[in-house]
């Protein structure tokens, strides 16, 4: 499978007749991710006067996104996303409901955190069926190269826009605005998306044959751990991982560097900066990747985002501050595009929106821990030292991902005669391993 694409392979994947409608509505009910959990937050703090309640819930929210997104990418696999995506978007209107009225009532915190807990669960997980779509519509080759990395691209527009609409729609009459509007744009998106001609006919392809644990002992772990299950799949968590825990890290440190000098509120557009470089340099990047190899492009792409992170604990004002974001922000999208291109490559067919599910996952889960550490640091000891943290962390977990690149290389399979990609199972990689 070739790993770039020219603006004429976006047109030819973006223009498929079959595609259309899917890609239009999974562009509504994407357009929230990046506001569910911050109007959550502005919501919260408005009726409970409180940042540390408030955020206890917006991170509950983020820790069921988390867990959910491989709960709900395993369903899709086998059922298709129809039933799957209908039946969540209806739980999670009712949650999103219920949340309303506890804020409303001045519910206990408890209270708040459990229901938060179950919105991430129920939170329609589009992008895991978006992504696993395009295997199904198009065969190996620059145009599904694409429009896997239209995927990560399309997704930092919504991390650009919807903080943006979060904090505006916060400063309405009523703070819950940015909740609702997000929620109706989430639901009716999925609900259209499971309702179109094309993921109706999705039908899951046939799982692979297990043999019997009596002379295979890894089949139940590998039937336990699905698409995990795949050593290139781990190494490719690793890698998100680490990119979410970078990440984790500036988002706290930047707002917090603003507040230091006085100008809070410019905190928020200072990390819109590198979502805006990232995605002109991401399509840019799409046209000649380097490095060529996947297996190699992991930990290069993510050594050398933590290596630019160590820029920001160098200027001394939010002018050089910005300018550094902008130029930190340039490699943010090419590795969510390495990481879909990775993922296409070691995924088992039959577990595809599960495997995109991990992805979102360990970016969460990342992201979670990244923020933690770099909210102790900045608190306790300095912003330029939670950059430098930053900086050092991602290192490491790039060093780890490069030591584990044999396991995506093994994946990264010329075509076969026939132009297909050979996909193993997460069962023939458990059977292999135990021979």
């Amino acid at each position: 499978m070739s790993h770039s694409a020219s603006l004429a392979d976006y047109r030819a994947a973006l223009s498929t007749p079959a595609a259309r409608w899917p890609v239009i509505t999974s562009l509504v009910g994407r357009l929230p991710i990046a506001m569910i959990g911050m109007s959550i937050l502005f919501y919260v703090r408005d009726r409970t006067g409180s940042f540390a309640i408030a955020g206890l819930v917006s991170a509950a929210t983020l820790f069921g996104v988390a867990f959910g997104s491989v709960v709900q990418g395993r369903v899709v696999d086998r059922l298709g996303p129809t039933r799957p995506l209908l039946t969540i978007s209806s739980v999670f209107v009712v949650l999103v409901c219920g949340q309303i009225a506890l804020v409303e009532s001045s519910a206990p915190v408890p209270a708040l955190v459990a229901l938060a807990l179950c919105i991430g669960l129920s939170e329609p997980q589009l992008g895991t069926a978006s992504r696993a779509l395009w295997r199904r519509l198009l065969p190996p080759g620059p145009a599904r190269t694409a429009a896997l990395s239209y995927e990560a691209i399309s997704v930092e527009v919504f991390f650009i826009l919807g903080p943006g609409l979060a904090g505006l729609l916060a400063a309405s009459p009523w703070p819950g605005t940015g909740l609702v509007v997000g929620t109706v744009a989430m639901v009716g998106g999925s609900t259209g998306f499971a309702l179109t001609t094309t993921v109706r006919s999705w039908r899951p392809e046939p799982r692979a044959k297990r043999t019997s644990a009596r002379t295979d002992g890894g089949s139940r772990l590998a039937h336990l751990l699905g698409a995990f299950a795949v050593p290139g799949m781990r190494t490719v968590a690793l890698a998100v991982l680490g990119f979410g825990v970078v990440i984790g890290f500036v988002e706290v440190a930047v707002p917090a560097a603003a507040t230091e000098a006085g100008h809070p509120a410019i905190g928020g557009l200072l990390l819109s900066l590198w979502s805006v470089s990232s995605v002109v340099f991401g399509l840019l990047y799409g046209l000649r990747p380097w490095p060529r190899p996947l297996h190699f492009r992991l930990p290069v792409l993510l050594g050398g985002f933590a290596v630019l992170t160590t820029m920001l604990a160098v200027p001394v004002t939010l002018a050089g501050l910005a300018a550094v974001m902008f130029v930190v922000g340039a490699l943010v999208t090419p590795q969510s595009m390495a990481h879909s291109l990775a993922v296409e490559a070691v995924a088992p067919s039959d577990k595809a929106a599960e495997a995109f599910g991990w992805v979102i996952t360990s970016v969460t889960v990342g992201i979670g821990l990244g923020q933690s550490i770099s909210g102790q640091l900045v608190e306790n000891v300095g912003v330029p030292q939670a950059f430098l943290a930053a900086a050092g962390c991602g290192v490491v977990i790039a060093g780890l991902v490069f030591l584990f690149r044999g396991t995506v290389a093994a994946e990264e399979r010329e075509p076969d005669d026939d132009g297909r990609t050979p996909r193993p199972t997460a069962d023939s990689h458990a059977a292999s391993s135990a021979t």
